[in-house]
């Protein structure tokens, strides 16, 4: 459906004067700003029904409403799931880049950004890497999409990963699960986490550890992160969110793998943005160093 369409659809869009620009970013959907006398919002529009890629689009909705009542996410104005549109207020702020959490004078701001999303009302559902991950492999198995070389070769790896973080295992927090540096906006005074397709209650560290996946961070960059968000150096979280950064690039490859087979709508190369994950991911796995992190992972500081 065209944007004009959606948005004569929409109440508080509908019949006013307004100006539409077309948001840069969004790899499973449309984004627009639109400014009308009563103010800027931004539209999102689907781009495919999200089934394949465990999107829940009203679970979405519930958990935007969350996190802007934690003062981390924008404010929620409208949801229509017949069309698959979300309208969130517009936030006059500047999008992060990987340079700016290459800056490590940023690192406690993001902790404090994810602090402030972690101690608000608990989200609707659950996100746990372990579990996607599974469910995409399925997919992609079922669907005979492509997978990377060696790819079943690391399961038994992943499975002991699993079991060594299971050992200190200490409940999951409200996570965006998605941060990005585009999902990070800068207002000058203080940051604000957008975009909760894959949101859910889950394990702090894999909100850490997938912001240094993301932008590639060094592993020094991560152990301030993790520093800041716990307030003193922990060498269990820091190897925790270590192991579940490794998890993030394992799964989204499989993501990339799905939007490669199933995704016509965006032009945009999924499978070499899954192979650069998968890449690093592959570095990790064969590390000698791994099995000293998933020591350090299940022992006490």
């Amino acid at each position: 459906m065209a944007a004009p369409e959606v948005l004569d659809r929409i109440p508080l869009l509908s019949g006013v004067p307004r100006s539409v620009e077309e948001l840069p970013g969004g790899l499973t959907n449309h984004n627009y700003k639109v400014t009308t006398p009563r103010g800027a919002y931004v539209v999102r529009v689907q781009a495919s029904d999200g089934a394949l890629l465990a999107i829940d689009r009203d679970a979405e909705h519930a958990n935007s409403l969350a996190a802007a009542a934690a003062g981390v996410g924008a404010p929620v104005h409208d949801y229509l799931p017949d069309l698959g549109v979300l309208v969130v207020g517009y936030v006059p702020a500047r999008t992060f880049t990987e340079a700016d959490l290459h800056d490590p004078a940023n690192l406690p701001r993001v902790a404090e950004a994810c602090r402030r999303l972690h101690a608000g009302p608990r989200f609707v559902r659950d996100f746990d890497m372990f579990d996607v991950q599974r469910r995409y492999l399925a997919i992609v198995r079922e669907r005979g999409f492509r997978l990377p070389p060696r790819y079943l070769d690391f399961m038994p790896v992943v499975a002991r990963i699993r079991a060594c973080l299971a050992v200190r295992d200490e409940g999951t927090v409200p996570c965006n699960n998605d941060l990005l540096p585009g999902n990070i906006l800068d207002d000058g005074e203080r940051l604000w986490l957008i975009d909760y397709e894959y949101s859910g209650n889950n394990d702090a560290c894999f909100e850490l550890g997938n912001v240094w996946s993301e932008s590639d961070l060094p592993p020094g960059h991560l152990e301030e992160l993790v520093t800041a968000y716990y307030g003193r150096r922990l060498r269990h979280k820091i190897a925790r969110a270590r192991l579940l950064g490794l998890m993030s690039k394992y799964g989204w490859t499989l993501w990339a793998s799905i939007q490669d087979g199933a995704n016509d709508t965006i032009d945009f190369d999924f499978w070499s943005w899954g192979m650069e994950k998968y890449d690093r991911a592959l570095t990790e796995f064969t590390d000698r160093a791994l099995g000293d992190l998933m020591d350090e992972a299940a022992r006490p500081d």
